[in-house]
């Protein structure tokens, strides 16, 4: 609702309004972690119940690795549900045990727990072993007995009860069978639904009474309300997953030396200073020619979709390695979606000659990539946590700068001086006639030249002109998007044939 529809609503009800003392967060939801063995169909399930394809699925083992979270909306409930990883033995340094210890990790901190299990394959010893360990973490548990589609899956998903796990519900997260019963089994599961608690709220009137003056200047705010939201990109082993488990403190991707660990984009929310950042850590991305089996396409695939969601894009370089030709490319992807963008360089404990190092790196943005002229740097290394604080208030500004309006007067007196010091060139034999620019959005800065022929004005001069805005005006880092627009020639016999 805009600024002046509250003052009309206001102003029909002048009842002083009662409100939550404060709206819950999504981290004082109840938490629903869906855990089980690999291939069950955990992901499937969770797709389900949050409404939407937001995890990866495939006919694949171990598909899922990092915990991710989705709400979902059940019987007029909204819940924290997280998908996991597959339970395996395994060593705890090893790939699987990582994961495993994850999934624990989400058992651990949930207000219920559904164990899955794949109603056609049976019980097998690993979902007896498991379903033993579940049994030991105090946590309220309900057996869901996925893919017991058709007339047999209900009897055969009564082999369950052995687990000592409860009556097992069955259902069909592939086909849609049976989830409206696990839906209000899951919600009479829970503890109950805190009541929101009301006062009375002095200054909601009195805050709003300006805008009620009919005269009174009406200010845009720099960006839209909400958390700011975050990409984590870059190139696979460039430590992406290993940053964002030192912003949040805690051990919440999976990490090790392999490259590749990251296969679904996972999305934290974490507050600095008052602001919430909602932050995906995103698959690395490699060479398109390199890119052969079907599960590293969908990563990619989702990796892309989290940068065109996002506002900010951090790209994370391994500073040992310099800027790679893939690190290129994906400057280019963020700038050709038009996302503001901060240059992370990790491992900047590893470097000798950082002085160096730093300049090689700028020098090959500035001539690969003029787009990203002036685009913030921060060093850091992700593995010590050394100097990754810098991160959030170097994406701070960035978004501010993203959001950045400025005033057509002043807008137009810089368009005025810039035309006097560099004229606009002849083409066709003709000069063009460029009268005025305005900025016609922001996230990016979005400008339209209007004059006579405007449409013909050269690459070159374009260039010059935005390199003129970014210094004037002070848009280091994000991509500057110029449009032209010409006027119609009435005489002009070509036009009206």
């Amino acid at each position: 609702m805009s600024p002046t529809t509250e003052s009309f609503a206001l102003m029909a009800d002048r009842r002083r309004p009662m409100r939550p003392v404060a709206p819950v967060p999504s981290a004082d939801l109840p938490l629903v972690a869906i855990v089980g063995r690999p291939n069950v169909g955990k992901s499937t399930l969770f797709n389900r119940l949050v409404g939407r394809r937001q995890a990866l699925v495939a006919d694949t083992p171990g598909v899922t690795r990092d915990r991710k979270e989705g709400l979902a909306l059940l019987r007029g409930r909204t819940i924290r549900l997280v998908d996991t990883a597959g339970l395996e033995e395994a060593a705890p340094s090893s790939l699987f045990g990582r994961m495993r210890a994850s999934s624990e990790s989400a058992v651990r901190e949930a207000a219920l727990v559904l164990f899955c299990i794949d109603a056609r394959a049976g019980i097998t010893p690993a979902d007896e072993h498991f379903a033993a360990w579940v049994r030991k973490q105090g946590r309220p548990v309900m057996l869901v007995a996925n893919k017991a589609e058709g007339r047999g899956g209900a009897a055969s998903a009564m082999e369950a009860y052995s687990l000592g796990l409860g009556e097992p519900v069955a259902v069909s997260a592939e086909h849609g069978e049976g989830l409206s019963d696990l839906m209000g089994e899951i919600v009479e599961h829970l503890p109950p639904e805190p009541e929101a608690e009301f006062e009375e709220d002095d200054d909601v009137f009195e805050a709003d009474a300006d805008a009620l003056d009919p005269d009174a200047e009406v200010v845009l705010p720099a960006r839209p309300p909400g958390p700011i939201r975050i990409a984590i990109v870059g190139r696979p082993n460039a430590g992406k997953s290993t940053l964002l488990n030192a912003l949040l403190g805690e051990e919440r991707m999976i990490t090790g030396p392999e490259p590749g660990l990251t296969r679904d984009s996972v999305a934290v929310t974490l507050h600095d200073e008052g602001d919430v950042f909602e932050v995906v850590d995103t698959a690395g991305l490699r060479r398109k020619a390199r890119i052969d089996e079907a599960l590293e396409k969908m990563s990619v695939s989702a990796s892309i979709e989290a940068l065109k969601m996002a506002e900010v894009a951090v790209l994370v370089l391994d500073a040992t390695l310099g800027v790679h030709e893939q690190d290129l490319q994906i400057a280019r992807l963020i700038e050709r979606e038009g996302r503001a963008c901060v240059l992370a360089l990790n491992k900047w404990d590893a470097v000798e000659d950082r002085n160096a190092t730093r300049q090689a790196i700028l020098d090959r943005l500035s001539i690969s990539l003029a787009q990203m002229r002036g685009v913030p740097v921060v060093t850091f290394s992700a593995l010590t946590g050394a100097s990754v604080h810098r991160l959030l208030p170097a994406v701070r500004e960035a978004c501010t700068v993203w959001n950045a309006r400025v005033p057509t007067g002043e807008l137009n007196r810089w368009f005025e001086a810039a035309l006097e010091r560099h004229a606009a060139p002849l083409v066709e034999g003709r000069r063009l006639k460029l009268r005025y620019m305005t900025q016609v959005k922001s996230r990016p800065p979005t400008f339209v030249i209007f004059g006579t022929r405007a449409e013909q004005t050269p690459e070159d001069y374009k260039r010059y002109l935005v390199n003129g805005l970014r210094e004037t005006f002070n848009l280091p880092g994000v991509p500057i998007r110029l449009q032209t627009r010409g006027t119609k020639n009435p005489y002009n016999t070509k036009s009206r044939s």
